[in-house]
């Protein structure tokens, strides 16, 4: 069923569909609604969903491995195959003690070291695109489609040593996985399945292996092992696509999120391109406010949530942007504060499953906003209306129609 022709929602704290195009729209609404009036609200869809809108809830969810699983991260119609620890998809769908273990195996590439030596390459990029853009004489583009799609997808790819061409072909099984959770993830143009793409490349790097240290992703991990045992498949596998999907829907969802607050907000625009001192605090408030992920657990025990009954094998959404709005947890939570000073946000997760990405989202995001507003300054929404927010557990705008006054542009 696409999310198109789910059943329409009646009411929010009993029947909610994250998958449904009112929330992808409607989100920090139907957030603050809810925080009011019902905490912690459940939908017999998925099979049985809890969803906790407070930091509490959200935060002890997080840090607890015991009642919680994280086998499934993705609510969909049907539970995970491959059980923990470790998951179709480690680290993040690993329960200790083997999460650490997966873990550890991908710090070093997203130290801030390596991850600073990618900031010249992604500049670059960014310029490419905003002179693709300009070069088209037209006032009027698509920030998301345009811009905000192409910049991880081409970081990850040159992360991972596949095709930059490959690029339609990840955001196509994205979509599937995160937008229509359950559907088939099979490349519309005859290319095969997601699994089929990440297989054929897994093989090509062990048929082809670079020297130690001088390889790409692929070939870190498929020359990586646990005590002395190679990887096997399904963990090169698992990893390589959490690397895909982690590492390119939620960061295009920021920087759009982002273009689509300044184009929103002149005076905020203005002073973002005019003090850049205050870049730092606003790319913290752009991650806190228009935080992009909400995870998923799985039930392991029958307990009680915020006087819920929990059942084992039920879903919980982690929805940590709602979190990120709590008034309990944040002063004027409500409130986009570009030179916010304490800022303890959870845009990129809370306990053992801390987005190990955090350093290259943030130098992508602030790299693209950087470029962005110097080289287009004065911008704004050609239409509001036409603004598409994505469904699903990843938001962000997938359609952001913009006017650029040519004037005032770098070319």
């Amino acid at each position: 069923m696409s999310n198109t022709e789910r059943p329409p929602v009646v009411d929010w704290a009993t029947d909610f569909d994250h998958t449904h195009p009112d929330y992808g729209q409607n989100a920090p609404e139907i957030w603050d609604e809810l925080r009011a009036t019902c905490p912690v609200a459940h939908t017999e869809r998925f099979g049985g969903t809890w969803l906790p809108v407070t930091h509490e809830a959200v935060s002890a969810i997080a840090h607890d491995t015991e009642n919680y699983t994280s086998m499934g991260v993705v609510v969909s119609e049907n539970k995970p195959e491959i059980p923990a620890p470790m998951g179709f998809a480690p680290p993040i769908t690993s329960d200790p003690p083997f999460h650490a273990i997966a873990r550890r195996l991908l710090l070093e590439p997203f130290a801030p070291k390596p991850v600073k030596a990618l900031e010249q390459y992604t500049r670059d990029c960014c310029n490419g695109l905003i002179d693709d853009i300009l070069a088209s004489g037209s006032d009027l583009t698509d920030a998301a489609t345009e811009y905000a799609q192409h910049i991880p997808v081409r970081i990850i790819a040159k992360m991972l040593g596949v095709p930059e061409t490959d690029g339609d072909k990840f955001r196509r099984f994205i979509h599937q996985i995160i937008e229509t959770p359950g559907a088939d993830t099979v490349d519309e143009d005859g290319g095969g399945s997601f699994d089929e793409y990440l297989d054929a490349a897994i093989a090509e790097h062990r048929a082809n292996p670079k020297p130690p240290g001088e390889g790409d992703l692929i070939d870190h991990l498929t020359q990586a092992d646990i005590e002395g045992t190679p990887l096997l498949d399904e963990h090169v596998r698992g990893t390589i696509a959490l690397l895909l999907i982690a590492g390119i829907d939620t960061t295009w969802s920021s920087i759009g999120a982002a273009l689509w607050h300044l184009a929103s907000h002149p005076e905020d625009r203005a002073r973002y391109t005019n003090e850049p001192e205050i870049r730092l605090f606003a790319i913290e408030e752009f991650l806190r406010f228009y935080a992009p992920v909400t995870m998923a657990r799985i039930a392991v025990t029958d307990h009680e949530l915020g006087g819920c009954p929990v059942k084992a094998g039920d879903w919980l959404l982690l929805p940590f942007p709602a979190a990120n709005r709590d008034p309990e947890a944040f002063d004027d939570a409500d409130k986009f504060i570009i030179d916010r000073q304490q800022n303890r946000h959870g845009a990129f997760g809370l306990g053992i499953h801390r987005c190990l990405g955090s350093n290259l989202a943030r130098m992508e995001l602030a790299v693209a906003i950087d470029t962005w507003t110097e080289r287009i300054p004065d911008f704004e929404l050609s239409d509001p209306d036409a603004v598409r927010w994505s469904v699903g557990q990843i938001r962000g705008p997938r359609e952001l129609p913009v006017r650029i006054n040519l004037d005032t542009v770098n070319r």
